[in-house]
């Protein structure tokens, strides 16, 4: 049965982080001995992440590029999810095609605008960044070696589109999408990743922990893997308690998904200060933002700074999902 979080000897790797949050990417990264520096336009992830101890750089992603990190041979970017998330109001999500033909030009070394026309658009492009950073490294004659990159699942076939550009460049590529609860995190979270690397074959991570399924039992599954891990698993101090979630389940506000500390979270969002925790005895309250950031995986005495702390906790990468896709696209295969 494998370990719940595999370990790597220290790299010799240095990373740059684009929309790099309070640092769902770098904490895990700076474990594994990766030198991170995370740009990140948001003044209270900022202080978060400064409060973390990680290497900061505030501001805008396109005011900055790879020659301003020569020693940086390992890319790692969660483009801005709003446009793209079912949450949102699906602009991104019809701007997909669009994107793959900007991606494509980029690839043909054309030009192409950095900023949008309305301030959607602008957001929608930062999606470009990842692969217009990569593609300049290359330019450059200074490649990134490896690559990895995160966002909600609708992105997946801008993430294939990359995968192809990337190998015709040069790399080994992997796409697919994950289950953050397959790698010990204890919430349901579905990413597309794009992994890519310079030598050796890309693949995306093994699952170390059994799928969840609603009214299964944590030891139904493959017996070679762990049983996923629960609410209760990193939240022992409430005992058992009932979550009624802050969105409805299959878009209908009225049919609020209900979850046992038994079952991991359902996907932890911005929102997630309205989310009702009801304890057994019949008192009702809320998460802690440490209780939020727990189910984020993250460390129980993070130190969460500023404001919209939810957004913060709901916008991140949860760390241990983070470490297995940072020690797939590094560890030699």
């Amino acid at each position: 049965m494998p370990s719940p979080l595999q370990t790597t000897p220290p790299t010799r790797y240095r990373a740059v982080d684009l929309f790099a949050g309070v640092g769902g990417l770098d904490l895990h990264a700076r474990e594994l001995g990766i030198h991170v520096t995370g740009i990140e336009k948001n003044p209270d992830a900022c202080a978060t992440r400064r409060a973390a101890g990680l290497d900061t750089i505030q501001g805008d992603v396109r005011h900055h590029g790879p020659g301003d990190f020569p020693d940086a041979d390992l890319l790692l970017g969660g483009p801005p999810c709003q446009p793209f998330s079912a949450a949102g109001n699906g602009a991104g999500r019809r701007a997909l095609g669009d994107i793959v033909t900007l991606a494509q030009r980029l690839a043909a070394r054309q030009a192409v605008a950095r900023h949008g026309h309305t301030p959607v658009d602008d957001l929608i492009r930062l999606l470009l960044e990842p692969l217009r950073w990569a593609l300049d490294a290359l330019d450059a004659g200074r490649p990134f070696e490896a690559i990895v990159l995160e966002q909600v699942p609708a992105v997946l076939p801008v993430w294939q589109t990359y995968a192809a550009i990337l190998r015709a460049e040069g790399y080994s590529a992997a796409t697919g999408t994950v289950r953050a609860e397959q790698y010990g995190v204890p919430q349901t979270r579905k990413r597309a990743v794009l992994i890519a690397r310079r030598t050796g074959t890309a693949a995306l991570p093994a699952p170390t922990h059994r799928l969840y399924a609603k009214g299964a039992l944590r030891t139904t599954g493959d017996p070679g893997l762990l049983p996923w891990t629960a609410m209760g698993d990193v939240l022992p101090e409430r005992g058992r308690f009932t979550v009624v979630s802050n969105y409805g389940t299959g878009g209908d506000p009225k049919a609020r998904g209900r979850r046992s500390s038994d079952e991991p979270s359902a996907t932890v969002t911005g929102k997630v200060s309205r989310v009702r925790v009801l304890a057994d005895d019949g008192t009702e309250s809320r998460f802690t933002w440490a209780e939020a950031g727990a189910l984020q995986s993250f460390p129980a005495d993070h130190p969460w700074r500023g404001r919209d702390i939810g957004q913060q906790i709901g916008n991140a990468v949860p760390p241990r999902l983070a470490h297995h896709l940072i020690t797939a696209a590094i560890h030699d295969s």
